[in-house]
């Protein structure tokens, strides 16, 4: 292990091993299962450090005016765009994904970045002239101070730049602790930061584990937390962090459903599905893995469809531009997705498509597991209740859309649905009334774009602002109202003892 390249953290502007004692552990490719490179944890004064230099950098960052802050912004998005293939090599190589998916994810991210850089008008306040006798009043929007960022695995570049682009250009700074499964792309990004223009201290990295991130969650200088990952974690995240006095918004797992009307296209509905459920190899909080089919015939059609399109599916390395879906990020994540399979059989759903035989040539050793299909699933099973977070899609059926719909809001989660339909009233009332953040309809991945925020319902979210677009200048911002009277010169006014108005 001593042997293989280090990762370390990004503090105060300069790459760090931190503690020279601290904890590691390997960091491997998917594709091959070796370990590649080893990762150094940050213990709690490495994490201390970090906090301390971006509470060292807060004063000057918060009062550099904001066109200057959007101006680095501006700037770093031409550093992603050139150094895109760089990037997205870092996230197949740590990851698995294939590197169009890897390319996709790296976009959305870019254009999070872009939309920071719109800072100057979004922080704009509001004023009113005369709300009494020569007073006036203002609003404005200021920083909070020092924010933290704790990211998943399953986005190393787009997840971090939901989250501090935003912050930093509204004024705070920022300490990030990405995944310890695939950090290289998340950290190579904050180094593109520093060209782009970041003061040090500005963005801090520190990679580490549970000791790193209860750091965060009880120093006192950190005045903000932002999540993304399971729900028991983000549960926690909340819980731990409003206890000791942050700000924290912490986004779960999901269990999104596809439906699918009678009347639907089903052949596109089905290529929509396709990429919808096994895209990112399923390791997505926006993929589908359940479609709730109205009736046997739509679900007949589906399971069939899907069959015939699932058999044309290559998997192999995300290097490979052959294949359409590469590994499981981890050994203990195949094994987990792996036994989700196991559990459905026995539970009594169909197996219609048995992904868990696949090997891949010359990559004997790496976590493949082919796309598997399950007709019959009831509500109530583990493989429907639970997110599996793999390359596993299952076929409900029932009889109505309010059926459905039924389920839909019965379940814990709430993240994102959709409908396939070409009944506008039926879309109309679905989008309406279920009880979910995201919904689309005729698309099945409604991830909103960077100028609107993400987030979803129930138990996929905890606390009151979505990410990214207009709730993260919410997020990393706090309100003050300002009202200012100057009286006339040597006019004496005698006290008054009534509640103030402007009656």
């Amino acid at each position: 292990m001593s042997q293989l390249p280090t990762i370390g953290h990004l503090i105060d502007g300069k790459l760090t091993d931190g503690n020279a004692n601290a904890r590691s552990q390997s960091v491997y490719n998917p594709a091959t299962g070796k370990a590649e490179k080893r990762l150094l944890l940050a213990d709690k004064t490495t994490v201390e450090q970090a906090i301390r230099s971006a509470q060292a950098a807060f004063p000057a960052w918060r009062n550099t005016p904001p066109l200057k802050r959007a101006r680095v912004m501006g700037n770093l998005k031409g550093l992603l765009e050139k150094h895109a293939d760089e990037i997205c090599a870092l996230i197949t190589a740590e990851h698995g994904k294939v590197l169009s998916d890897a390319a996709g994810e790296l976009q959305r991210g870019i254009e999070n970045v872009e939309y920071a850089s719109y800072a100057p008008e979004l922080l704009k306040g509001e004023h009113s002239k005369n709300v009494g006798p020569a007073i006036d009043s203002w609003s404005e929007f200021q920083p909070l101070g020092v924010a933290a960022g704790i990211t998943p695995f399953n986005f190393p570049a787009m997840v971090p730049l939901w989250m501090w682009p935003m912050a930093v250009a509204c004024g705070n700074t920022f300490v990030l602790k990405p995944s310890e499964r695939d950090p290289s792309s998340t950290l190579r990004i904050a180094e593109l930061a520093l060209e782009a223009g970041l003061p040090p201290g500005v963005l801090n990295v520190v990679n580490g584990d549970k000791e790193a991130v209860d750091t965060l969650l009880t120093d006192p200088r950190i005045k903000a937390v932002s999540f993304v990952g399971s729900t028991p974690i983000a549960e926690y995240i909340y819980a731990e962090g409003c206890k000791h006095g942050k700000r924290v918004q912490a986004l779960g797992g999901a269990k999104n459903h596809a439906v699918v009307m009678p009347d639907a296209d089903i052949a596109n509905a089905v290529n929509a599905l396709m990429g919808a459920a096994y895209g990112s190899c399923g390791e997505r909080c926006m993929a589908i893995p359940l479609v709730v089919a109205i009736g046997d015939t739509t679900a007949d059609a589906v399971v069939a469809a899907l069959k015939v399109e699932i058999a044309k599916m290559q998997v192999g390395p995300g290097t490979d531009a052959s294949s359409d879906m590469g590994p499981l990020v981890t050994k203990p994540h195949f094994e987990k997705v792996r036994g989700y399979v196991d559990q459905g059989v026995k539970e009594g759903a169909t197996l219609v498509v048995d992904g868990r035989g696949v090997s891949v040539s010359g990559h004997e050793d790496g976590y493949f597991l082919g796309p598997c299909l399950f007709d019959h699933v009831k509500p109530g099973m583990v493989i429907y209740q639970e997110e599996i977070f793999g390359p596993v899609l299952g076929v409900v059926r029932v009889k109505t859309l309010q059926e459905a719909m039924d389920l839909i809001d019965a379940h814990e989660y709430g993240n994102g649905t959709c409908i396939f339909t070409r009944d506008g009233e039926a879309a109309r009332y679905f989008s309406d009334n279920i009880l979910v953040g995201m919904v689309g309809v005729n698309v099945p991945l409604p991830v909103p774009v960077a100028y609107h925020s993400f987030g979803g319902w129930k138990r996929s979210l905890f606390g009151d602002l979505h990410a990214y677009g207009p709730d993260a200048v919410r997020f990393y911002t706090k309100r003050k109202t300002i009202t200012q009277r100057w009286p006339s010169a040597g006019v004496r006014e005698g006290a008054v003892f009534a509640f103030p108005s402007s009656k």
